[in-house]
């Protein structure tokens, strides 16, 4: 079959359009369950300790209470490899905020009301919640998140560093941040009988299902997940977290469905967080500008619970050029909530660090900060020595300066002025690895001439419905309103979850060999289809196993205009321009919305988030959206996002690459660079908040 208009590449509408802005589109607590009551969990009031006791008579005696629940009457779980789910299995306190009981009630409001009433009693002991780093208890994990090397190191970086003529060493922080996806956490959990289902707010619904079978001690297809629209996620639903348990614990104890949902105050303790850093950055170059020595060294925090690193520095051991090398995470456990994934984990915040050393670098040396990337641009990658399969950095670098008009810019920081705002403008650099993970898929034939295509993936703002959609289409040779694709469900076979950027590339492989095994099937017969259909399933697990040991990362580049106020110190971001190579790009429109929303969260990053750790009490203090600010439509400007065109073979089917990620990294440090270059004053601390620009400012 063929068609005359294909639709990969073109501007395609998201197909699901319509049922969202019309209330059609059911998310994970709206779906009608009947019979159903209301969960609200109790959480801990101390940093560390001990439950002696939960006094629930005040609570079971309002009416309408059906159960409080704490670790002495729930269901035993079956032991997991990620402590944080073992919710209710111990009287064991971790972190403030901990669920330690929870209420089952006929309404919201009485399962609120009666959370108050609850009563514990703790043996509270010392905390510690403060990330130093002098921390004589920090180590160096052997691995970190996505398997990466805690530590790699090659050559003799402390020689070079002494022996060449022109050197930065400077500490980057930058703070802990909170995901804060639109839709909160949210699960309606159903057993029957042996069976669990979940209508869950949910990134992976085929691992999220598998994940918690093994825990609630099913056999596999016991829980069966429902997530069919999902209003963000950013990393924080990729895996099950403690509410999800708890609503599942809940319903087997009162045998009745349950809802639950967590409150937009809840979720900054219980559904996990961007670690806060401590990194240091030395670097080592030649007059020319040519990289002798890199050394990064990042120091993050875990609970106590489980030793979750982030892979901070990992984009360093790919970016640049330099003999000599070395990256070294570093962990310090302390009694707060588990960290885990948001937008870009590591590389957002370590690429901050790198690029903002990079800034310095180039001023130290008196050279353009494009050039000086351009020419520690290496061949290979310099940590592997592995080829890339594509690498367009500097075409990347190129094009942004000619759009930026950055030839025109005065390299002196502090010069250009109009009334009392000062003027400046920054790069950066940007890349994110290329995951795939194997995946399956069905497509069917109808005997009316329309496909149904199903795959476990999830929609979580994307645009994966539609350019699986289009994928399909084109792959089938039908036009898109032939096509219906059916995803968010856990009973379609195994899929990734949608993160690491990875979804376009894994289901899209796995949807194209399902749609191709099937448009064979139909040469085979002539088109002719049954009355039952016609269907084809296909798995990608060995196509992926077979891919050859190359680099796989797409790039890209950052620059940023901004107005300092001399007086206060405020920061206005007046353009935002990045360039990338992403590989092929299915949807230009999707894929503009997802890298202008990934460089609006970096703009955040930059000048407003930060979740403030309260010592006394292990808490964070502005644990809601009155004092947790993300960037508002004042503080973003017209934003524009490109994309070069690459063509890479060595990745997929479709020739993708993915664009979740990549829009945030290097956007806060291109800001923090284009504010020195306005200022004259180096914020190596995120945010850029006024006073820190302002303590730098004459006067």
């Amino acid at each position: 079959m063929t068609t005359l208009t294909r639709t990969v590449g073109a501007d395609v509408t998201r197909v699901e359009g319509r049922d969202k802005v019309t209330g059609a589109a059911l998310y994970a607590y709206e779906y009608p369950v009947r019979d159903a009551l209301y969960v609200w969990a109790v959480q801990s009031t101390v940093a560390r300790g001990r439950v002696l006791a939960v006094e629930a008579g005040a609570a079971l005696a309002l009416p309408g209470v059906a159960a409080v629940l704490d670790s002495g009457n729930v269901q035993r779980l079956h032991p997991t490899d990620d402590p944080e789910l073992s919710v209710l299995q111990s009287a064991d306190v971790a972190y403030r905020g901990q669920i330690v009981a929870a209420v089952v009630a006929d309404t919201y409001e009485t399962a609120c009301q009666a959370a108050a009433l609850v009563r514990v009693e703790y043996d509270e002991q010392d905390h510690d919640v403060r990330l130093r780093d002098d921390d004589p208890d920090a180590f160096v994990p052997e691995t970190v998140n996505a398997g990466y090397p805690g530590l790699l190191e090659t050559g003799d970086v402390d020689t070079a560093f002494a022996t060449a003529p022109v050197t930065v060493d400077a500490t980057y922080t930058t703070p802990s941040e909170h995901a804060s996806p639109m839709e909160p956490h949210a699960t309606i959990a159903v057993w029957d009988g042996d069976a669990l289902t979940l209508y869950n707010a949910d990134q992976g619904p085929w691992m999220t299902a598998a994940t918690l079978a093994e825990l609630f001690g099913l056999p596999p297809g016991g829980v069966r997940i429902v997530a069919d629209h999902v209003g963000g996620g950013f990393g924080s639903k990729a895996v099950p977290r403690p509410p999800t348990v708890l609503a599942a614990l809940a319903a087997r104890a009162v045998s009745r469905p349950v809802k639950l949902a967590v409150t937009r105050q809840q979720m900054f303790s219980m559904v996990s967080y961007r670690t806060p850093t401590v990194q240091r950055v030395r670097l080592a170059a030649e007059r020319d500008g040519r990289l002798t020595a890199i050394s990064h060294n990042a120091l993050q925090q875990s609970s106590r619970l489980t030793e979750y690193c982030e892979q901070t520095v990992a984009s360093t051991r790919i970016m640049y050029a330099a003999p000599h090398r070395r990256t070294i995470h570093r962990l310090a456990q302390l009694d707060v909530p588990t960290p885990s994934w948001m937008r870009a984990p590591g590389e957002a915040p370590g690429m901050f660090a790198l690029e903002s050393a990079m800034d310095e670098l180039s001023y130290a040396l008196g050279m353009d900060p494009v050039e000086l990337r351009v020419v520690n641009e290496p061949s290979v990658d310099p940590e592997s020595g592995r080829p890339f399969s594509s690498r367009n950095l500097v075409a990347c670098l190129r094009e942004g300066a000619a759009r930026f008009d950055w030839r025109r810019r005065d390299p002196a920081p502090g010069r250009r002025r109009e009334g009392r705002w000062l003027l400046g403008t920054g790069v950066a650099s940007g890349n994110y690895p290329v995951y795939t993970m194997p995946a399956s898929a069905t497509a069917r034939a109808e005997p009316d001439g329309s496909f149904v295509v199903r795959i476990a993936a999830a929609d979580i703002g994307t645009g994966a419905r539609t350019v699986l959609t289009q994928v399909a289409a084109d792959e089938l040779g039908v036009p898109l309103d032939r096509v219906t694709l059916d995803i968010g469900r856990s009973v379609y076979g195994n899929a990734p979850m949608a993160g690491g950027s990875m979804g376009t590339g894994s289901w899209g492989w796995a949807v194209s060999k399902a749609c191709r095994a099937l448009t064979k099937r139909l040469d085979e017969t002539s088109g002719a289809v049954p009355p039952g259909g016609l269907e084809q399933s296909a798995d990608t697990t060995e196509d992926v196993r077979a891919q050859k040991d190359l680099a796989r990362c797409s790039f890209g580049a950052q620059f940023a205009a901004v107005r300092v106020d001399a007086v206060t110190g405020q920061v206005r971001v007046d353009r935002l321009l990045g360039v990338f190579a992403a590989g092929r790009i299915i949807n230009p429109r999707t894929t503009r919305s997802q890298l202008r929303g990934g460089m609006c969260m970096g703009l955040s990053m930059a000048l407003h988030e930060t979740l403030e750790m309260d010592p006394r009490y292990g808490d964070f203090a502005n644990h809601d959206f009155a004092g947790y600010h993300v960037a508002a439509h004042a503080d973003v400007p017209d934003i524009e996002a490109y994309c070069l065109d690459e063509e890479d073979d060595e990745l997929n089917p479709m020739g993708t690459k993915g664009v979740g990620e990549l829009g945030i990294v290097g956007t806060a440090a291109a800001v923090a660079n284009a504010v020195y270059h306005a200022t004259g004053v180096r914020v190596r601390d995120l945010p850029v908040t006024l006073d820190r620009v302002r303590a730098g400012l004459p006067g």
